[in-house]
Formats: structure tokens, C-alpha cells, sequence
């Protein structure tokens, strides 16, 4: 039977896992506000960048502006009259209760300011982190209540890759890793460092979940980009490599045909890292083996061939 073949040459190998994920932002928040209210001021444009702490958003806090004065009104007079009763209280001019009363109500009212320094403060959307806030879904005289959603504000100074690998593969990578990735429609190849391992397998896909973050100085690479991700993990000298179409599945594993003595063999072989066109051989096939590529659907165990090699 006439077919083609290749002598098996043993070639250099960068061992490494090639997998798929996706970009996240280093942080990311939905801003929404505490207290609901009326719109007063938006103080971003989408698409800027804004620093923590800066103030977003402002809602109406008249009443609550208005009460925080009164109270102000009322411990500035308790203050004068603490002051007053603690020195009469000095000379044993008033009782210890008569005192306490008044330091007692001087007590309250600045617990009643703190309250609406805080409820105030839920009128006001600020940064948490900084970063480069989008598209805003908001207008001043909108009314908003916690479940509006402002706008979203994410920090593009690096970025996470999230990534899966076989469960065959755990033991050989951790953390501190360097990984390189594309984003889909770029050439262009960006690296990272894996800084954080899931610690369990996921029974149903039996794979384990990683986390390396990447510098993003240009702010070039996009959260929710689809990324394509390789790990290095070593260079092997003498691999030994195959087309992927000479392989054959097989329930109990995968299969070869050798040619040996003139007659096709059926060797079982284990396989390694699998490539676009090739696949690694790690176990069952050896130098200047003839491996057989062409006419695998008709080949028998002992059936005789003739080989013509390919280079």
C-alpha cells in the first residue's frame, strides 16, 4: 500500500500551556449613591480620569444643610453654658447633677451633628480609587435613588488576565510565573506575572483558575478583552513532534502507525502539549522512527506499505 511518512527528528521545544481568558481592570466599581435625592451637580466628563477622593456627584442636602446649622446654633450655646455650670460647679455653686445634665445634652447635640456630617457625606459621590471613569447615565435635576446606576469607573494603570489550565498541569505553574498574551485582532504581545492561584480544582471542567496582572501604561489593552495567554514552563531539548492529523484517537488513548520492516505498526504513544499543526510526543515514539501521515483510515496492523518520505 502506497503512503507518505516522516523520519521522526528530535527538535528544541519551549514547553509552555496555551490557554484563553479574559481582561479585567486592576479595580472596577458601578458608582451609585447612598441616599437618593435629586441631581445638583455631575462634576466628571466621561472618559476623563479622576483622582480618589474627588467629588462625582452631588445630590440635593438642603434639609439636611439646614438642620446641620441649627445644631451647630444649639452646641455653640451648650458650649457657652457647659462652660458656665462647670465653673460653678468648681465653687460647689451647683450639683454634680445639675452638671451632668447640661454635659449630657452638650454630649447629645454633637452626636446629632456627627449623624448629619455622615447622612451628608451619602449625599456626595466620590472616587474611591483613581482611574478613568466612563459613560455617565445620569443629568443634574435627575432623581436618583442606590439602585441608579451613575456611571462606572475603572483603574487602567495595569490589568488582570483571568485564565484556566488543565488539572494535569497544576503542579508545574504557581505563583510568579510570567505568562505572555495577544488580544484578539493584535499581534502585539504583552507579559504579566501570575500573582494569585485558585486552591481547588473545578470538579466539573477538572481545571484550575489563575490571576497574573500586566502593566498597562498606554492604557492600550481594554478590560473584557479576549485574551489568547502562554506559559512558559521550560525548554526541552529533544522533543519529539508530529502532525496533529497523524494522531488517532482512540478510547483507551491515542495511536500512531510506524512503519517497521516494511509493515505499518500500530504504536500507542502519549501526548504532551498540542500546537496548532503539531503535537507533542512524550511517550512511543523515538528517533528515526518512520511515522506514517497519509492513508490512516485504510491502514491495517502488518499491513505491508510502501513509504514515500517527506522532508
Amino acid at each position: 500500500m502506497p503512503v507518505r511518512g516522516i523520519v521522526i527528528i528530535p527538535r528544541p521545544l519551549d514547553n509552555k500551556i496555551v490557554a484563553t481568558g479574559n481582561v479585567l481592570a486592576t479595580e472596577e466599581v458601578e458608582l451609585r449613591s447612598e441616599a437618593s435625592g435629586k441631581v445638583t451637580q455631575v462634576l466628571f466628563k466621561e472618559g476623563s480620569h479622576v483622582s480618589k477622593g474627588d467629588l462625582l456627584v452631588k445630590i440635593n442636602d438642603s434639609d439636611l444643610q439646614a438642620q446641620l446649622r441649627k445644631a451647630e446654633s444649639q452646641r455653640k450655646l451648650l458650649e457657652e453654658k457647659e462652660g458656665r455650670q462647670r465653673r460653678l460647679r468648681e465653687v460647689n455653686a451647683i450639683s454634680q447633677e445639675q452638671y451632668d445634665e447640661i454635659l449630657n445634652d452638650l454630649v447629645g447635640v454633637k452626636a446629632g451633628i456627627d449623624l448629619l456630617n455622615a447622612q451628608i457625606q451619602k449625599t456626595e459621590v466620590r472616587a474611591p480609587f483613581s482611574g478613568v471613569i466612563g459613560l455617565r447615565s445620569i443629568s443634574e435635576g435627575a432623581y436618583v435613588d442606590p439602585s441608579t446606576l451613575m456611571a462606572r469607573l475603572q483603574d487602567l494603570s495595569s490589568v488582570k488576565i483571568d485564565f484556566s489550565i488543565p488539572e494535569k498541569y497544576a503542579a508545574m505553574i504557581g505563583k510568579g510565573d510570567k505568562v505572555r498574551f495577544t488580544l484578539e485582532g493584535s499581534s502585539k504581545q504583552h507579559e504579566g506575572t501570575i500573582y494569585a492561584v485558585e486552591p481547588k480544582i473545578d470538579p466539573m471542567t477538572r481545571s484550575l483558575r489563575l490571576r497574573a496582572i500586566a502593566r498597562n501604561e498606554k492604557e492600550s489593552i481594554l478590560p473584557g478583552s479576549f485574551a489568547k495567554i502562554e506559559v512558559l514552563l521550560g525548554r526541552q531539548q529533544d522533543a519529539v513532534l508530529v502532525p496533529t492529523y497523524a494522531v488517532i484517537p482512540d478510547l483507551k488513548g491515542q495511536k500512531v502507525y510506524v512503519a517497521k520492516n516494511g509493515r505499518a505498526t500500530l504504536v500507542d504513544v502519549e501526548t504532551g502539549i498540542r500546537m496548532e499543526e503539531q503535537i507533542h510526543i512524550v511517550k512511543g515514539l523515538a528517533a528515526n522512527d518512520t511515522l506514517l501521515t497519509t492513508g490512516l483510515l485504510q491502514l491495517r496492523p502488518g499491513v505491508a506499505v510502501s513509504v514515500t518520505l517527506d522532508r
